[in-house]
């Protein structure tokens, strides 16, 4: 078996990370610098680090029983899934039914009425970027006050039951949705459907690479653009820190996401094998510029993604938002207007940090906030939205 180049270059993580920290001890600051490294937050970083590596290999056993097509339960899942929608969606009625019926009597009560004629429509409120966005994660899915008529005299189990529902009808969704496009636009499948095979030269090489930072600029400008891919990839921007540890704050939950496939690499004749080592050496990349010690590498800076690029990338002012989105070329953000160059000071994290240290809070803390606003959903429209649209639509849609 093969081995990812990036388990190799390991060593060579663990070494840059070791001369950095020498850099910071015989340069201090004065006061605390972003780029120091503390001890908690390194070990988060490490800790997610190998977590990333494991959980490919896990999520491989857990979900092959349910891929749609080879796996013995995806069948079951799949009618779960329509199942528990089918139930929300009556509760949904049944709930509607009341609100108005209670409308229609004259029995909105009066503390609802109230604060539904102070609030301002949604379509006055500024739209936020796509890191900005609430953090309530500490609250239960059921202690949400009563903001749509009628639904205070809705029986609370009713409420439960439809949110549950509606939950469970999306998270099956995204398993089932997940691990069959996953199967379907594997390397190796398109590989053996396509008519070409470029070797294993200089040229095969180039296009793997090339093409793999290409589909790379869309796929991470899209974590940041939809709420799906955000809730895995938000645990890179977590860490208020901002050094080579912070490279190795990897997602752990890719397997429950869709992208822009990098199989299609291999429908153009780049062989799986070769996929594999561009994926690794755009990874091995992006490790050097998660450094405040190295401020610019001069007029390389037009081409290549730099540590200045990146710094912006992981920034949560106003106008880093969402920048910079390029691995080894800056070129894509400057083709596609994403480009922005570092000015004042970057402030790094989300625009509302999560305050801890622990690994499976960093990785879990976006996907209970997305299950708790599909929960408190009255319906379809918004349930969905609050899956796949950006962070900054359920930050005003949650207004």
């Amino acid at each position: 078996m093969k081995v990812d180049l990036t388990v190799l270059a390991i060593p060579g993580f663990i070494a840059a990370m070791a001369a950095e920290y020498a850099w910071q001890s015989r340069n201090p600051a004065e006061g605390e610098r972003a780029g120091d490294y503390e001890f908690a937050d390194t070990m988060a970083s490490l800790s997610m680090g190998v977590g990333s590596l494991v959980a490919p290999y896990v999520a491989d056993t857990l979900l092959a029983p349910v891929t749609p097509r080879t796996g013995r339960y995806a069948k079951a899942l799949m009618g779960l899934s329509l199942a528990a929608a089918a139930a929300a969606t009556v509760g949904d009625v049944v709930r509607r039914t009341r609100a108005t019926g209670l409308l229609r009597a004259g029995a909105l009560p009066s503390r609802v009425s109230s604060s539904l004629s102070s609030r301002a429509p949604l379509s006055s409120q500024p739209p936020l970027s796509g890191r900005a966005k609430g953090n309530d994660d500490d609250e239960v899915l059921t202690s949400d006050p009563d903001p749509v008529p009628g639904t205070a005299q809705v029986p609370p189990a009713l409420r439960r039951i439809t949110g549950g529902s509606a939950v469970t009808s999306l998270a099956s969704a995204v398993v089932t949705v997940s691990t069959l496009w996953s199967a379907q636009t594997a390397g190796k499948r398109l590989f053996r459907l396509s008519p070409l095979d470029l070797g294993t030269g200089p040229l095969a090489y180039a296009v793997a690479i090339l093409g793999w930072d290409f589909i790379y600029y869309w796929n991470h400008r899209f974590d940041h653009e939809s709420r799906w891919l955000w809730a895995m990839h938000v645990v890179h921007h977590s860490s208020e820190r901002y050094n080579l540890s912070t490279a190795l704050r990897q997602p752990v939950a890719e397997a429950l996401t869709i992208y822009v496939p990098y199989g299609l690499l291999s429908l153009l004749g780049v062989r799986p094998a070769l996929v594999q080592d561009a994926r690794a050496i755009n990874l091995i990349y992006q490790f050097w510029v998660h450094t405040e010690v190295i401020r610019s590498i001069g007029p390389f800076e037009r081409v290549f993604n730099s540590p200045a690029h990146h710094r912006v990338h992981h920034g949560s002012n106003r106008e880093y938002l969402d920048r910079n989105h390029g691995s080894i070329l800056i070129l894509w953000d400057r083709l596609f207007g994403t480009f922005e160059p570092e000015g004042q000071k970057v402030v790094y994290g989300l625009t509302t940090n999560i305050d801890t240290f622990n690994p499976a809070r960093i990785a879990s803390h976006e996907w209970i906030a997305i299950a708790r606003d599909v929960f408190r959903s009255e319906t379809w429209k918004d349930r969905v939205g609050y899956l796949v649209r950006g962070p900054g639509w359920a930050g005003a849609r949650r207004a």
